[in-house]
């Protein structure tokens, strides 16, 4: 998936840290529900993770020394393995970008996720480069369907 942005956000997106600071949050309950948002440990992680142990595999969670800190790292075999949270990750991009544009802090959560999506796209690289094989799915597939998303990535390691 290519992704694209608008020449406005270029100046956003650049290579430097992005700092939020100058934003605030939209009300009171916007701000508490946000506190309640993890980037670990998260329940699709936690499906994935018991349904992948219960198939007899092993794996390490959120590896920190690589790339991207992967939810499940298979190290003999080389596999990451990422569940992406659909609005975090830009899931319908598109779509989701012109109805983010009608809501609280519209430039805020576009550029917030047009940068995750890019910071994902270069893990996905640097991790390809040191020779693993990635794997990620969207957060509403594995709720969907768990035994799609354990077979594929039993497939992966497999082949090994």
């Amino acid at each position: 998936m290519v992704q694209r942005t608008n020449a406005s956000d270029a100046k956003f997106m650049s290579k430097r840290s992005i700092s939020y600071k100058s934003f605030r949050s939209s009300s009171l309950r916007a701000s508490v529900a946000m506190k309640h948002n993890f980037s670990k440990g998260t329940r699709c992680e936690r499906l994935l993770a018991d349904a992948v142990e219960e198939a007899g595999l092993q794996f390490r969670k959120n590896a920190d020394d690589l790339p991207g800190k992967p939810d499940l790292a298979f190290l003999r075999q080389r596999v990451a393995v990422f569940c992406d949270g659909d609005f975090w990750h830009g899931k319908g991009w598109r779509c989701r970008k012109k109805k983010l544009a009608l809501g609280s802090n519209p430039r805020y959560w576009q550029v917030k996720i047009a940068t995750n999506m890019r910071r994902d796209k270069e893990q996905t690289k640097k991790l390809q480069e040191l020779g693993w094989i990635v794997l990620r799915f969207w957060e509403s597939a594995v709720l969907r369907d768990l035994d799609f998303c354990v077979g594929k990535i039993l497939a992966t390691v497999d082949q090994d």
